[in-house]
């Protein structure tokens, strides 16, 4: 397994968001991270990668345990969040936003990432306020694999876009899958999230409740109506 999170607590404050939260990650495996909204799936992502660290528990990243490490050091370790928020820098082109993302040592290099976001490289010289919401979703994600992760973490990336461009997100998060690119997709639309996983969780206030594959999931019509608020 490349990630292991084992029986973690976070919170914000007082408030106890994560209660003994466990799931697996396995090298080249795409994993959906599913439940309603204040399920606890942003602070999961958020654990991992020590913005919000978990106060007990342990998350194991290729067997180190990098629970409370800084974030810097657990990104440097080959970990990249791609935000709801996106974060990219409106005010910098695409070149340079994509730039700062570069780490040494990396098979994403700008040319392989244009060669996969052919979109950017047509806008490469606009700035990152140009951009429309789909293509600020690509930016993000390029931004991450220039790091060089061996785990990409993704939270929303179907948020607030169209649905033509929504599949247009899809096939670049399928194309990663076929570079077997190791992802924790944390989506709200669950259909999408489905289609692309290999394996699924249902969390619901911190904890896990559901764990499976898409095609069982589907088939748990008390979960996808309890959890998802899908059929009834």
């Amino acid at each position: 397994m490349i990630l292991e999170i084992k029986g973690i607590d976070t919170y914000y404050g007082l408030g106890h968001i994560l209660h003994g939260l466990w799931l697996s990650v396995a090298e080249g495996e795409v994993v959906a991270l599913l439940g309603r909204n204040g399920a606890g799936k942003t602070t999961t992502l958020r654990s991992v990668t020590g913005l919000t660290p978990p106060k007990r528990g342990e998350i194991l990243y290729k067997g180190r345990n990098v629970a409370g490490l800084d974030p810097h050091v657990i990104s440097q370790s080959g970990i990249a969040l791609v935000p709801e928020t996106r974060d990219i820098f409106s005010y910098l082109t695409v070149k340079e936003n994509l730039s700062i993302g570069r780490r040494k040592g990396s098979r994403w290099q700008m040319d392989t990432v244009l060669e996969r976001f052919p979109s950017l490289k047509e806008r490469l010289n606009n700035k990152g306020r140009e951009l429309s919401g789909g293509e600020q979703e690509m930016l993000a994600i390029a931004r991450a694999l220039m790091t060089g992760p061996d785990l990409l973490l993704l939270d929303e990336p179907s948020q607030g876009l169209a649905p033509l461009v929504v599949t247009a997100v899809m096939d670049t998060i399928r194309e990663l899958k076929h570079q077997h690119v190791s992802m924790l997709l944390v989506e709200q639309n669950a259909e999408m999230a489905l289609q692309l996983a290999d394996r699924v969780y249902v969390i619901d206030h911190g904890t896990v409740v559901f764990e499976g594959t898409p095609t069982q999931l589907r088939a748990d019509q008390k979960v996808t109506a309890t959890y998802l608020g899908v059929g009834g």
